[in-house]
């Protein structure tokens, strides 16, 4: 499951751009950032690398060239203060950002070494940097866009809209909280769906009968994490009836209130036609 990564544009390699590239000296955007986090962190001096143009120190580029660097470095705090989520992680303690190191360590997982931006465009406060970044979804690269907005002197990356801009503002360090509950229980969703889809697939090889959680997983039909919380933060439980003709599924909250608060639950109609129905349910399963 992609959780928060899907919903980070610019800090994506194609999804953080959800939505969590890449000169001199290290960019003063990380400087300054360093000094208002009082974070103490410094960052080595590198020459770019991968990079087709000029890069100018402090420019948007340097800025996306930075904001990478730190967040294959796991820098996580330091790297978002290098965009427009800013407001919504500077009320984190530091406590309360490791409730988050899966979402943000798979994001830096996937970072490479070398960031090759080859285009920057200023346009008054504005500006466009277009960097070759990896695919999640089939490993190759492309070409993206990094949109940037100057605030007084330093460039920001614009990793969301305005509309959720505003939302930040007005929910502050919740914002990745909340955020993290509506990922969870949209891909808990998708996933008994996956579900129904594997067990319709595994019918249709094996004389109609259905089949665990487990064997689907080892067939290839579902990915390994539906079977852990640990990066879904929902259990999933599929039951198989005595005869293997029938099941259900059901999608619960790992932990009620803060990697979820919906209940989801696949179930057959009298016609064999799966369809998923929610409630919040208090972190309790739903039941046909």
């Amino acid at each position: 499951m992609k959780s928060l990564y899907r919903y980070l544009p610019a800090i994506s390699l194609s999804a953080f751009i959800v939505t969590f590239s890449c000169a001199s000296a290290e960019s003063k955007n990380a400087v300054a950032l360093a000094a208002a986090n009082s974070a103490n962190t410094t960052v080595a001096n590198a020459a770019p690398q991968g990079a087709t143009i000029q890069i100018d120190a402090n420019g948007p580029a340097d800025t996306v060239r930075v904001f990478y660097k730190l967040l294959r470095e796991k820098k996580f705090r330091e790297a978002i203060f290098l965009t427009n989520l800013r407001p919504a992680i500077e009320g984190l303690t530091d406590s309360e950002l490791k409730d988050f190191a899966v979402d943000f360590e798979s994001i830096a997982g996937d970072v490479p070494a070398e960031i090759k931006i080859n285009g920057e465009i200023i346009s008054g406060d504005s500006a466009t940097v277009t960097a070759n970044l990896p695919d999640p979804n089939t490993d190759k690269e492309e070409l993206q866009q990094i949109k940037l907005r100057k605030k007084g002197e330093i460039w920001v990356i614009q990793t969301v809209d305005e509309e959720a801009e505003g939302r930040i503002r007005t929910e502050g360090k919740q914002y990745f909280y909340n955020l993290r509950i509506e990922t969870h229980e949209d891909e808990a969703k998708k996933m008994l769906e996956r579900i129904s889809k594997a067990e319709l697939a595994h019918s249709l090889q094996n004389g109609g009968v259905y089949t665990d959680l487990q064997t689907l997983v080892a067939g290839g039909l579902l990915p390994p994490d539906v079977t852990t919380s640990a990066s879904t933060g929902y259990n999933f439980v599929l039951t198989v009836s005595s005869d293997k003709k029938h099941y259900s599924a059901t999608a619960t909250p790992s932990e009620y209130g803060k990697s979820g608060k919906v209940s989801f639950l696949v179930s057959q109609d009298e016609r064999g036609v799966p369809s998923v129905t929610s409630k919040d349910n208090g972190g309790k399963p739903l039941v046909k």
